[in-house]
């Protein structure tokens, strides 16, 4: 049996390279939350991974997130650290956990995870997709083949992607 029904193209996608101890990330969450509202569905944020080394629980937040996003809870997970980079800085790994929890979500499966490093595969391989494209911090976008970097100012960007976003919806809808 076939399926005559239109396809549906897919959602433009912004990739958000992007590091949870990172207090630039952390002022992008405006702009993140407001690309999200506007849009909704209809732009995909994929979340990418770009660890510094000068911060010491970044890698290991990296492998949460993704232990989040497993969980189903990427984006809040993401939101919640962010919004306490100062509390990651101080309290490392165990309030990777702690925000896990207070989620609902499944901490002591956080824990497993960061033990065994399940995660680890994802997170090696988005920083060295990163470094092969030319990311060198964060945040840095990328939209309809296109990178902005949010590392140096994040001023005018989110007003950019909503201009790149426009035209991939638009050509969408011409198709």
């Amino acid at each position: 049996m076939s399926d005559s029904s239109p396809e549906l193209p897919a959602a433009p996608v912004l990739e958000v390279w992007c590091e949870l101890q990172c207090p630039d990330c952390r002022a992008a969450l405006t702009d993140l939350r407001a690309l999200r509202a506007r849009y909704g569905d209809r732009l995909e944020l994929r979340l990418r991974h770009f660890p510094a080394e000068k911060h010491q629980h970044a890698f290991a937040a990296a492998q949460a997130a993704e232990e989040a996003l497993e969980q189903g809870q990427g984006w809040p997970y993401v939101e919640a650290v962010l919004e306490r980079v100062a509390e990651l800085d101080r309290k490392g790994e165990p309030f990777l956990v702690e925000v896990a929890g207070e989620l609902g979500l499944d901490a002591e499966e956080f824990d497993t995870a960061l033990i065994d490093g399940r995660h680890i595969l994802i997170v090696d391989a988005d920083q060295a997709e990163g470094k092969a494209i030319g990311v060198t911090g964060t945040p840095t976008y990328i939209i309809g083949g296109v990178r902005l970097d949010g590392g140096k100012s994040q001023e005018g960007l989110r007003e950019r992607i909503e201009e790149i976003a426009d035209r991939l919806l638009a050509g969408q809808q011409d198709a």
